[in-house]
């Protein structure tokens, strides 16, 4: 399967509020957000996640997920952070008109 790769999606990020927040860790400073990639089943040894599997991330957030910061999450409190982040990310792009819902009532 190929990768989803979208330079949309990765330009998107900037400026933009992370949507991690992980408590006690999140900066809330927009210019350091980037997309940070989340583990899924579309990455691999060197390999970065589908562009879709992402998330809106200050500095500090994306190294929390990625193991770079002093404070170390549980796996299930990173879980959480992680996949509530992807759900607010993608609401968002819906809302910047990048990802498209078709067919929805």
């Amino acid at each position: 399967m190929e990768m989803i790769r979208s330079e949309k999606l990765r330009e998107s990020a900037q400026g933009q509020e992370c949507t991690l927040q992980i408590a006690g860790v999140c900066n809330s400073n927009p210019e350091t957000t980037v997309l940070a990639h989340l583990p899924d089943e579309s990455h691999g040894m060197a390999l970065k996640a589908d562009d879709i599997s992402a998330a809106f991330s200050c500095s500090d957030c994306h190294d929390c997920i990625d193991g770079r910061h002093t404070v170390k999450l549980m796996p299930e409190d990173k879980e959480f952070y992680m996949r509530r982040a992807q759900t607010r990310t993608m609401r968002m792009w819906v809302e910047m008109g990048l990802v498209v819902i078709t067919g929805a009532a």
